[in-house]
């Protein structure tokens, strides 16, 4: 598994990721009402993320094929979090988080790490330490439960 940081070349890579798991976090199964959220994750969205330095995007290979990637924004709100089908159950992401985690800890102190968990990812975000702070929301045609993980 090769690890690094995102270019603006994965951006189509990244976009198609997410897509293949819209179906986990839409309010309605036709996705009307999340014209917003399908903006923000297109690939022209993600190619002006990518260099922007508010974003930290860490991708995962295998033979050349993304395996997964975690992007956080202003170093302490988990954006997203996806690891392809074939790739879950390997541990990657742990992997991802805690290079996510280890990026952040460089640039300085943080108190909090932030995330809105769609509802079948919250194992996951409780088995890093995560806990909710409030019930899930249905907000811009998407379903999250709302996290955090204190770093006090």
């Amino acid at each position: 598994m090769e690890f690094r940081t995102a270019q603006i070349e994965d951006a189509d890579a990244i976009t198609a990721l997410i897509h293949c798991f819209t179906h986990e976090f839409l309010a309605t199964p036709d996705g009307k009402g999340a014209e917003g959220f399908f903006e923000s994750v297109s690939a022209a969205a993600v190619r002006g993320y990518i260099p922007d330095p508010r974003y930290q995007y860490h991708l995962a290979f295998e033979d050349n094929v993304l395996a997964g990637f975690i992007a956080l924004r202003d170093r302490s709100h988990l954006c997203h979090l996806f690891v392809a089908r074939d790739f879950q159950r390997r541990g990657l992401a742990r992997q991802l988080w805690q290079t996510a985690k280890t990026a952040t800890a460089a640039l300085g102190t943080i108190d909090a790490f932030t995330v809105n968990s769609s509802p079948f990812a919250l194992p996951v975000y409780e088995r890093f330490g995560f806990i909710k702070t409030g019930p899930q929301v249905e907000m811009h045609g998407i379903c999250f439960v709302p996290m955090r993980l204190s770093l006090s």
